[in-house]
């Protein structure tokens, strides 16, 4: 029987409450709040990559030479920070990002390793870790801002390339004499940290 009447008793204190004028009503529920349109991303704080390897230059090389290039934007957007590892590589000259699509050569506008001199032999590992500004960037970025940088890595149209030189004529040879680059990728993310 308690059990009958608990019920019952519940389902008229609802409806009460349902039927008295006391409850609030839509006016009585205000909230300050300011609505505004969603902020552009920041051109900061974003990841890039690049897995540089033979078949990706302009001729494609045959090489068992491979890399990691990684890329790190401060949060205020005007350093970049750096690594680049290789493996299996030999004579490692220089390393840059170049300005150019896939399937194109274009000019160096950051210098991340070298001038080094040819013949240099193996290297597995980092091969350069470091920062860059807008100040040194050269060639058609010169006098620049990092967003242009940033704008051709987001859009595919810059790449990462190692070259590499023995030092001993003719030119192009074989792995670890590709002057005009051995290994490349184009660079890829712009991811924001989370």
């Amino acid at each position: 029987m308690l059990s009958r009447v608990i019920p019952g008793a519940l389902t008229l204190a609802l409806l009460a409450c349902a039927r008295s004028t006391d409850l609030p009503t839509s006016q009585d529920f205000k909230l300050n709040v300011t609505v505004t349109p969603e902020a552009t991303p920041p051109l900061n704080a974003l990841n890039f990559t690049a897995h540089p390897v033979g078949e990706n230059e302009v001729p494609p090389h045959e090489t068992k030479a491979q890399g990691q290039a990684v890329f790190h934007l401060s949060p205020d957007g005007t350093t970049m920070q750096y690594r680049v590892l290789v493996a299996d590589i030999n004579n490692v000259v220089a390393s840059h990002i170049h300005i150019g699509p896939a399937g194109v050569n274009g000019p160096i506008v950051v210098f991340l390793f070298g001038n080094a001199p040819p013949g240099g032999g193996l290297v597995n590992g980092v091969l350069a870790e470091g920062s860059f500004t807008a100040a040194n960037f050269i060639n058609v970025l010169a006098g620049h801002p990092m967003s242009d940088l940033i704008a051709a890595l987001k859009s595919g149209h810059a790449y990462v390339n190692v070259h590499t030189n023995d030092g001993i004529p003719p030119t192009n040879t074989g792995p670890g004499d590709f002057p005009g680059g051995e290994i490349r990728d184009q660079v890829g993310g712009g991811h924001a940290d989370h």
